[in-house]
Order: C-alpha cells, then structure tokens, then sequence
C-alpha cells in the first residue's frame, strides 16, 4: 500500500549502513517490514468491513481507513462511516472524523453512538458546550452510561462538578463496571490534566463508597493519591466514606501514602 514506499525511506533513515553489523563473517540485516495488502477489489462489503474491524484492533489505523473507504465506495452504509471516524479520531484527525460522524448521521438520524462520537470530537477540542449539547441528543435517543460518563466529564472539565457528580452516578447505575470498560461503539473522552485525573478519580471513590463497593473506592482513592490528590482532610470527614473507615484495607491504603510522603 501506499505507506509501505515510507516505511523503507524510514528505514533507510533510521539505521544507518554501520549499524548493519557484521556477525561470524555475515551481514546481518533488519527483518523486512509487514506489508498489508491493500484491498481486493472483488472483495464484498463485509468482507472489507471485517478486515478493516481486525486492523484497527492491530492499530493498523492507516490501513484500517482503506478498507473502510473501500467498502464505502461499494456501499454508504452509518456503520461504516461511524467506524471511519472513530479510527480518524484516534488518529487525532478531528475535523475528518467530524465530517464521518456526520455522514453517519445523516444516513441515520437516529444514530446515538455516531452523536456522542462526534461530542467527543468537540470535547477533545475543549468546545465543552458544544460537547455537551451532542452528549444530550445522544441520551436522548439512547439511555447510555458511556453517554453520561462523556456528558459528566464535559461538566468535569467546565469544573461544574455537582453536574458532573449526577451524570457519572447515572453511568454507575447504568453499569457499574462502565469506567472500567472500554466501549466498541461509542468513544469515552478522557480527561485532559493529571490535576483533574486526580479529582475524578477521588469523586468515583466517593460514589463507589455510597454503593458499597469498598474494592473499587480504595482503588480509586489510591489513583488520587498516586495524582497528588490531597484526600486524607476529606476521607476522615466525609460520611460517604464512614464505613469504608471501619475496612482494614483502607487503614493499609491510608499507611501506605503516609508512608510514601514521609520518605
């Protein structure tokens, strides 16, 4: 494909002849780059679909696009536009994924993955209002917790936090396991500033302690703590954390930063 010409300039680039060293009287040489072959034109839609879904697993985001495009050329299908612009957001190809997103949307407009998709596309450009009014179609048309985690991290990082504090109780209902799991169809936004990791990380301690689920809320306390979050005036305070207090392992987790602090 048209990358592989690339990849041996930088090659060629990158290892200088001496580096080409000589063992036991040969010359041994780097192992030739992978090539992927570039789509058949005989191949069907699903097909092209299929291969494109296996490289961008491989982070072969390059190729991936091509098989997509390809497929798209035999067939305009949401699905496939939602899927190119998730590969172009990784990328970091805003604008193109915003445009793919759309395309999807326009062929569907009922499509709530391809919606908070493009949200995110605002959100990583920090236009969080812009991010949060395509969150709120998203939810409207799909009751997501993927959904809600995006819409409370744009309230997150606009520092509205009692709003975001709502929005990632709504995703833990919905699924307690959502910040632990990467979603397929739907694009999570992250967080931008260790700072803010910190802060979120301890607000999710909070809400996990509420549920009862003391293994996530120590996980969570010691990420703050690890980002530099100043927990220990709250953790002793707060009644959301009240009976987390009575759990050995708390007292272990609480030691274990004294301690590092201390050093």
């Amino acid at each position: 494909m048209r990358r592989l010409l690339i990849t041996y300039v930088s090659l060629a680039l990158l290892i200088p002849w001496p580096a080409i060293m000589a063992q036991q009287g040969g010359l041994q040489v780097a192992p030739p780059p992978i090539r992927v072959e570039p789509p058949s034109p005989t191949a069907t839609v699903a097909e092209l679909e299929e291969r494109g879904d296996s490289l961008r697993l491989e982070k072969a985001y390059l190729d991936s696009i091509d098989y997509y495009k390809a497929a798209l050329a035999k067939s305009r299908s949401a699905v496939l536009y939602n899927k190119l612009g998730i590969v172009e957001l990784q990328l970091n190809r805003l604008k193109d994924a915003r445009k793919d997103f759309g395309r999807a949307i326009k062929l569907n407009k009922e499509y709530a993955e391809a919606i908070n998709n493009r949200g995110v596309t605002y959100y990583k450009e920090r236009n969080y209002n812009r991010a949060i009014k395509e969150y709120k179609k998203a939810i409207a048309l799909l009751d997501s917790a993927s959904f809600h985690s995006n819409l409370g991290s744009a309230f997150f990082s606009k520092k509205m936090y009692d709003w975001a504090v709502i929005e990632y109780s709504r995703a833990l209902q919905l699924d307690p396991d959502v910040f632990d799991r990467i979603s397929t169809g739907g694009v999570a936004a992250h967080l931008q500033s260790p700072e803010d990791r910190a802060r979120f990380s301890f607000m999710l301690a909070r809400m996990y302690a509420r549920m009862g689920d003391f293994a996530r809320s120590l996980e969570y306390l010691d990420r703050a703590m690890e980002d530099g979050y100043k927990v220990k005036e709250e953790v002793y305070k707060d009644e959301e954390f009240t009976k987390l207090r009575g759990d050995p392992r708390f007292t272990e987790l609480m030691s274990k930063h004294t301690f590092a602090i201390s050093q």
